[in-house]
């Protein structure tokens, strides 16, 4: 059974952005080549904006200024198990309060393949595999995009972490691969103090 905690000091790293631009074409005008057209733009996928509620996997503490859920790689065969408490493609958004810490149980309970968990500032490109980066300080399970030492099968890894800034975030898998089939939900950070889930 793997265990990790990481409880950061408030002095945060900063974020570095990504970019995330397309690069510019150098068009000086169409001269009868034929030049590579641009692909069509992939509509960013939509947050779910159904009734906030609390299941019984997520908890919160305010008077500890703690959220502690239960997040399970593989809960289904839904997917090939590769989903996030049975659901994929964004299909839930998780809300925690700014400033709260943050502890998550991450259980992986799919019996193929190991999985891992992590807090990304990706919301919308997930055909590229995201960078194992994480947003906030110790937001991210141990060997993230490895397929052999991940969270294997039957294993439950810690993470805990404060969620310091507002704003909208994503909890990926960072096995590669992943994100492409839709092992990705929304993660925000709420600066006017929501706590729960929201599903599409």
């Amino acid at each position: 059974m793997k265990t990790r905690s990481f409880v950061p000091t408030l002095a945060a790293v900063a974020l570095a952005a990504c970019g995330g631009g397309e690069p510019s074409s150098s068009g000086s005008g169409a001269t009868g080549g034929s030049a590579p057209s641009a692909q069509p733009a992939t509509p960013a996928p939509v947050a779910p904006s159904g009734p906030m509620t609390v299941p019984d996997w997520y908890t919160v503490d305010n008077d500890a200024r703690t959220v502690r859920m239960e997040i399970v790689a593989g809960q289904s065969p839904d997917n090939n198990h590769w989903n996030f408490n049975g659901v994929t493609q964004g299909r839930m958004a998780i809300t925690v309060p700014e400033g709260y810490r943050v502890v998550i149980t991450f259980v992986n309970r799919d019996p193929n393949m190991a999985h891992s968990l992590g807090i990304s500032s990706e919301t919308s490109n997930f055909a590229v595999p995201p960078q194992p980066n994480p947003v906030f300080p110790g937001a991210i399970t141990q060997n993230p995009g490895s397929m052999i030492d991940g969270t294997m099968p039957g294993e439950t890894e810690t993470v805990e972490f404060v969620a310091e800034r507002a704003g909208n975030y994503s909890i990926v898998c960072y096995i590669p691969g992943h994100t492409a089939v839709g092992m990705w939900l929304f993660f925000n950070v709420s600066a006017s103090g929501e706590a729960g889930i929201q599903t599409a």
